[in-house]
């Protein structure tokens, strides 16, 4: 079993490409130890030795490891083009520098990025709050996630700003401008002010599907707090981290109304994506990282 690893150790880029790397690592030799070895080898671009071929290209680092016989492969090509949309709104600096929704989902997107090089898959980058705030070309270069890395870096290093959200607005935006069909992938907590604008976002997800894109949506939460609601039964002030407004109150009087919205909005969430034949995959950013690089793989081989 993976172990959560620690989100405030990313602080320079030289730990975020080394943690990177290692959570891939870690990834490669947990699946070639499983025994689903065709998910494992179609990943790590290898394929089963077949008795009695050449033993040329025989991978004999993967055999240390696995006792099993690997042959690297190099010609296929694989041709995948993936988006990946990360939310840098006010809210996913939640719950507190260094162990906030942003920095798990940073290091989530440079994980992935790092598989789809290696696959030599071509990638790309959108960040957004209120609007597109960066857009990246998509390619599969090493160079290229060496800039997508240091990108991804830079988020890290600068404070939140009060601003609004609004993921509907983007993905609308991007569903016009993607002009192949690719993989999108999107990091967001989903929030909204209102109501009206959670339907928004629903509607900009089906439109992600509607011109032909596969869309795979981790829905990064801290779980305990903005789900369950598990804060100590005493007084506190609460901040609207978009606009600053506080209220303060007893979380005891409001959890049970609270978690029964919240579980609402989430079935709500997840019945609409199945509608849409959208991946929805719920994170917890206290968990490991190995549910998002799984449910990514698993994606990637219905896209092939």
């Amino acid at each position: 079993m993976a172990q959560p690893i620690d989100l405030a150790a990313i602080r320079s880029f030289e730990n975020l490409e080394f943690l990177a790397r290692q959570l891939v690592e870690g990834f490669i030799t947990g699946l070639h130890q499983s025994p689903y070895h065709g998910f494992s080898v179609e990943f790590s671009e290898h394929r089963l030795y077949n008795p009695g071929e050449s033993t040329r290209h025989l991978d004999w680092k993967v055999f240390a490891r696995t006792d099993k016989l690997f042959v690297k492969r190099y010609e296929e090509e694989t041709n995948l083009r993936c988006h990946l949309l990360l939310d840098v709104s006010p809210s996913m600096y939640y719950p507190s520098p260094g162990h906030d929704k942003l920095r798990f989902s940073v290091l989530c997107a440079a994980a992935l990025a790092t598989l789809l090089q290696k696959q030599r898959d071509a990638v790309g980058l959108v960040t957004f709050a209120d609007q597109v705030e960066l857009q990246t070309p998509v390619r599969s270069t090493s160079t290229h996630r060496h800039t997508l890395l240091l990108t991804l870096q830079q988020l890290l290093e600068r404070p939140v700003q009060r601003r609004p959200t609004d993921v509907a607005g983007v993905i609308h935006t991007i569903a016009q401008q993607i002009p192949k069909r690719s993989l999108v992938i999107i990091f967001s907590d989903m929030l909204g002010r209102a109501p009206e604008e959670q339907t928004q976002a629903l509607a900009a997800l089906q439109h992600l599907r509607h011109q032909q894109h596969e869309v795979l949506l981790f829905h990064v939460m801290d779980r305990a707090t903005e789900s369950d609601f598990a804060f100590q039964d005493r007084p506190y002030l609460f901040e609207d981290v978009e606009t600053g407004e506080t209220i303060k109150l007893q979380p005891a009087q409001v959890r049970e109304q609270y978690q029964a919205a919240m579980r609402r909005y989430e079935q709500e969430l997840a019945l609409r994506c199945g509608q849409f034949k959208i991946d929805f995959v719920p994170v917890d950013i206290r968990e490991p990282f190995d549910k998002v690089l799984y449910a990514y793989m698993m994606k990637r081989g219905k896209v092939r």
